[in-house]
């Protein structure tokens, strides 16, 4: 399997409903609720390309475009953007859709950093 065919079968796409209980007092969802959500995306995503044990090193610029309201359903769809020796960078989009038309708007972007570890929690090569 080529690289690229190895980055098309990894992206991962995951939906899920915005209820009350994750959102804030202005009835939107809680910025810090959906950077949880975009990294364990962004984890299967690297996890899925690797195939290896892959851990969190950073977040690159979160850029919150529009507010994601409670009542809604949000698409996040993660894609290995960069691969090193041993660590990656998968971007994440969150899309927001309103449930009952088929509005559909780019509400989230950012990009996250993951390096591959082995037993022994040292890192290592991505690509064997």
């Amino acid at each position: 399997m080529t690289i690229e065919e190895k980055i098309k079968a990894s992206e991962t796409r995951i939906f899920k409903a915005v209820f009350p209980n994750t959102t804030n007092h202005y009835d939107t969802l809680f910025g810090g609720t959906a950077m949880h959500m975009m990294d364990e995306v962004a984890f299967i995503t690297a996890t899925r390309f690797s195939r290896q044990r892959m851990v969190t090193v950073s977040s690159d610029r979160i850029d919150f475009k529009m507010p994601i309201a409670a009542g809604t359903i949000v698409e996040l769809v993660g894609t290995v953007s960069h691969i090193g020796n041993t660590s990656m960078k998968v971007k994440v989009e969150i899309y927001v859709e309103q449930m009952y038309s088929e509005e559909r708007e780019k509400a989230v972007t950012g990009e996250f950093s993951f390096v591959a570890i082995d037993e022994h929690k040292k890192p290592t090569a991505i690509l064997k």
